[in-house]
């Protein structure tokens, strides 16, 4: 089984090692008292819990004057590494909003070392327009760790991040920032401005494609940032979205002969084919299937997932495909009756019903 995430980090040595670090730079620190304390409790904690953990660590044995501890943090920062460095940003939101200059420089300072994209949202939901104009000027920063910082710390709907409602309810906030970094020469900054849209579409959709046809067609790069921050528009069959990409209605194309193993157990996989077939003139298509899953509670719920997209010529085409069922930690499955359909350029054109069982 492979390790849980929550397992890799926060181990005997690390936390050692942080210890000992501060030690070096700080005499008065009490280094055992300090590992002792993060093991009392940090054993039955998640992930993110024991970040903050750590964090209230720091606060315990560092001096309580707040830029005193900063510049102690500072110091020790090149040498705290993985999830543990987070807890250097987590400091700054949880013990300096009061500071508010201070604490953004400081935010940018760490995100060198581990990403401020968790910690500058408690600063956004106090102050946006303030925090905004700084983050602004950070889509300018030579350092593209500080500029990805600045469009992924304002996303709409980061993953494991506290919600800035205001950001969900008024897109248009952050698209100046996005504007700068649409072309920025990293690749992760340019996909951290594709994830922010496709957040975006999630809620806005019609402003979310007005950027992206502004943007499209313009150079290679941003083509693909384009087309990543449409994945979810793509995905539910946006007509505006595939017709942006060159997808046309399907109407010339059929699918059938579909053809599964009906009944199967959890842990297996779902073996499927199916025949597609393009008629008159060819054409680009996208092609997908959806699998309709049944959730604890007895509900249906739906996940996409690619097979091809190309430009396509007249013909038949077979397809076989798998699909597994194997239980992970995001996904369970759910013994009863599930769906397969057949997509093709957002219209679902055939589906089949399964069983499918315990293991």
């Amino acid at each position: 089984m492979a390790e849980r995430l929550k397992d890799m980090f926060y181990s005997s040595s690390s936390i050692k090692s942080i210890a000992e670090t501060f030690l070096k730079i700080y005499p008065d620190f009490e280094a055992q008292k300090f590992y002792d304390l993060f093991f009392e409790k940090s054993p039955s904690l998640e992930l993110k819990q024991k970040m903050r953990h750590l964090t209230e660590c720091f606060y315990e044995f560092l001096p309580r004057d707040y830029h005193n501890a900063l510049n102690l943090l500072k110091q020790a920062a090149p040498n705290i590494k993985g999830f543990e460095a987070m807890s250097m940003p987590d400091y700054v939101q949880l013990y300096g909003l009061d500071n508010w200059e201070t604490s953004l420089e400081a935010l940018k300072y760490f995100t060198v070392y581990a990403s401020g994209e968790f910690a500058i949202r408690e600063f956004l939901r106090i102050d946006h327009i303030k925090t905004l104009k700084t983050m602004e000027t950070w889509a300018d920063d030579p350092d593209a760790r500080v500029r990805r910082l600045a469009s992924e710390g304002c996303r709409p709907r980061l993953p494991w991040a506290a919600g800035v409602p205001v950001l969900k309810q008024t897109p248009q906030l952050v698209i100046p920032i996005l504007e700068k970094l649409k072309n920025d020469s990293s690749e992760d900054v340019r996909r951290s401005v594709a994830n922010n849209l496709n957040d975006i579409s999630k809620d806005h959709p019609e402003i979310a494609l007005e950027i992206c046809t502004a943007w499209y067609g313009k150079n290679s790069e941003t083509d693909s940032l384009v087309k990543h921050a449409c994945r979810t528009l793509l995905k539910s069959g946006h007509p505006k979205a595939l017709q942006l990409f060159g997808f046309a209605d399907p109407e010339n194309i059929n699918i059938n002969d579909i053809q599964l193993n009906s009944d199967i157990k959890i842990g297996q996989n779902l073996n499927f084919s199916f025949n597609m077939e393009l008629k008159k003139e060819s054409q680009k298509i996208r092609l997908e299937y959806e699998i309709t899953f049944l959730t604890s509670t007895g509900k249906k719920s739906s996940k996409v997932f690619q097979i091809i997209e190309k430009e396509f010529n007249p013909g038949n085409y077979k397809y076989a495909r798998k699909h597994s069922f194997q239980n992970m930690t995001t996904r369970k499955h759910y013994p009863g009756e599930h769906s397969l359909a057949v997509i093709v350029n957002g219209e679902r054109k055939a589906a089949k019903s399964f069983l499918l069982e315990r293991d």
